[in-house]
């Protein structure tokens, strides 16, 4: 293989590297599919009720997860009862700005009693250097508040949350059509603390995104030898 290809290799797989955000908690509606994620209103997916896994969501209280490869991420918490997810969404918790890297949890989001026994689906919007992506979940709202927090409810260590503004996400909130795929990004930070206490257990997670991490800069660093030894030779 000439020195050419093997840059032009590891560039590709530099690019299949990067990973954008994945709900953990509620379950996600199909296996994660990176290339789709910015496709709405489910990250490349229209649910399917008779198929999904289903998840109680505890309307009193209950864990949102995720998992970012992102430095900084902004996420809009969205629900429908419109099974296709083709739109009158509502947001069921203010826009919330992960800043670093791995998992982050709001331990306790709270939906209208009035929604109890009925079946939903759960958004999770993603707005940041990649513009806006895509997860949704199947989920079916119980009374009460959900004691037994899934151990995916963590945040990594460095990993906080706050309330934020960010106006491309407040236009996906209460959407009676069609989601948009724009990628704008405008976000802006509050002075507000962390997202209703976000749980502050750590190191969840963390060999996923170490190791790709690492991997990453194991291929950075080869294409860089790769093309010092090019302009040597």
């Amino acid at each position: 293989m000439s020195l050419l290809s093997s840059v032009s290799a590891a560039l590709l797989l530099l690019g299949s590297c990067q990973a954008h955000f994945l709900l953990k908690s509620p379950a996600p509606v199909g296996a994660f599919k990176d290339d789709d994620e910015p496709n709405a209103p489910c990250g490349g997916y229209t649910p399917d009720f008779s198929t999904n896994t289903i998840t109680n969501f505890a309307v009193g209280g209950d864990a949102i997860s995720t998992q970012s490869s992102h430095p900084q991420t902004n996420y809009l918490y969205r629900i429908t009862t419109d099974q296709s997810a083709g739109g009158n969404w509502t947001e069921i918790y203010p826009i919330v700005q992960q800043s670093g890297l791995n998992t982050f949890c709001v331990p306790a989001v709270t939906v209208p009693e009035s929604y109890v026994g009925q079946t939903a689906v759960l958004s999770v919007v993603a707005n940041g250097p990649d513009g806006l992506l895509y997860q949704c979940a199947a989920v079916k709202f119980v009374s009460g508040a959900n004691s037994n927090i899934p151990s995916t409810c963590t945040n990594t260590s460095g990993v906080t949350g706050s309330f934020t503004s960010d106006d491309t996400l407040s236009a996906l909130a209460s959407s009676a059509g069609s989601s948009s795929n724009s990628s704008s990004t405008s976000g802006t930070s509050s002075s507000t603390s962390s997202a209703s206490s976000p749980t502050n257990t750590k190191n969840a997670g963390v060999a996923t995104y170490g190791s790709l991490e690492g991997l990453r800069s194991f291929i950075t660093a080869g294409m860089m030898m790769a093309v010092g030894a090019a302009l040597v030779f």
